[in-house]
């Protein structure tokens, strides 16, 4: 029964990605012109290659970002109930603070959060 339920549920999913996908184009406003290929960078033309290697080091900060970003959502919820978890939820949420605060102090050494 479960499994009848689970292959309806993905036939449902797909259907309706399908079916949201074939609105999209044939809503969609087609516009096809030399100027829509070319790199747009604010509102000027571009000077030199348009494809260009960046510093890891952007890459990473963001990582990180979103690390500690990700953090704060989980956070949140746990706050909201933090009084029906008890002392199981104390520590589970200790442990997970354990991790991040673990994986600040590697990139801390590793000097990913200096910006050279």
């Amino acid at each position: 029964m479960y499994f009848t339920l689970l292959i309806v549920v993905i036939l449902t999913a797909i259907a309706m990605v399908a079916v949201a996908l074939g609105i999209a184009r044939a809503i969609s406003p087609r516009s096809y012109n030399a100027q829509k290929g070319e790199a747009y960078e604010c509102g000027m033309p571009t000077r030199g290659q348009s494809w260009m290697q960046f510093k890891v080091g952007y890459y990473l900060f963001a990582i990180l970002f979103l690390m500690f970003d990700v953090e704060t959502v989980f956070l949140f919820p746990w706050a909201v109930v933090v009084q029906e978890l008890g002392v199981y939820g104390l520590i589970s949420i200790l442990f997970f603070l354990l991790v991040l605060v673990l994986g600040l102090a590697y990139a801390w050494k590793k000097g990913a959060l200096e910006w050279k």
